[in-house]
């Protein structure tokens, strides 16, 4: 069996990283504006997000506008969306399956292998949250790179990345590496061999057989 320490390190690494999805998907600052042209705004920042885009003055006023509709968003930013909540969700569910398999809560002690079980079950769904964050916030970041360097968009009208997409990808790889430790719980199966048969042994002869 694997160690508890071990398991409760992968469960507190998933866990963490599932709370960083949720920052990563709230924050506004997925994309900034970037100053790398001739004509610099120091009087405002402008950054976008996934579900709102906002400018932030040099008096320190912030002002934010919601997306009006969903549809009129682009594809990619759509299923940057889709996979956050995605990883969100499937993040929730890995917490509460992997709770019962460890060692140490007291669901489903009479069953020790099966618990551990569990355990390997959240891990993977862990596993398989941080690939939908990883996925979504890689997606995301190629398209801002995509713009950047296309001739075609014009000099004042470029992003870089912002600071939620950096920590989504911490996010990813928290889950990630929760994940992969609570795999670790796998039981072992023991290599079971066939009982001998009982047998017994002739007692010795001692005199000579006469036909």
């Amino acid at each position: 069996m694997a160690n508890a320490g071990l398991q409760l390190l992968g469960f507190f690494l998933a866990s963490l990283g599932w709370i960083c999805t949720i920052v990563s998907t709230a924050l506004p600052q997925w994309r900034i504006y970037s100053y790398a042209s001739d004509n610099i705004l120091t009087a405002q920042a402008i950054y976008q997000g996934l579900w709102m885009s906002c400018v932030s003055q040099s008096t320190g006023h912030i002002q934010c506008k919601v997306y009006d509709s969903l549809l009129s968003l682009d594809s990619v930013l759509q299923a940057t969306r889709a996979l956050m909540v995605i990883g969100i969700l499937l993040g929730l569910l890995a917490i509460f399956v992997a709770s019962i398999g460890m060692k140490c809560m007291k669901c489903m002690e009479h069953d020790e292998v099966q618990k551990m079980q569990m355990a390997v079950i959240g891990g993977v769904i862990f596993f398989i949250s941080g690939l939908a964050v990883l996925i979504a916030t890689s997606w995301y970041g190629n398209r801002i790179v995509q713009e950047f360097y296309d001739p075609k968009t014009p000099v004042n009208t470029r992003y870089e990345f912002g600071q939620a997409l950096f920590i989504g990808w911490a996010a990813a790889s928290l889950c990630l590496l929760g994940g992969a430790l609570l795999c670790c719980s796998c039981p072992r199966k023991t290599t079971s061999y066939p009982t001998p048969w009982p047998h017994s042994n002739p007692p010795p002869s001692t005199g000579k057989d006469y036909v």
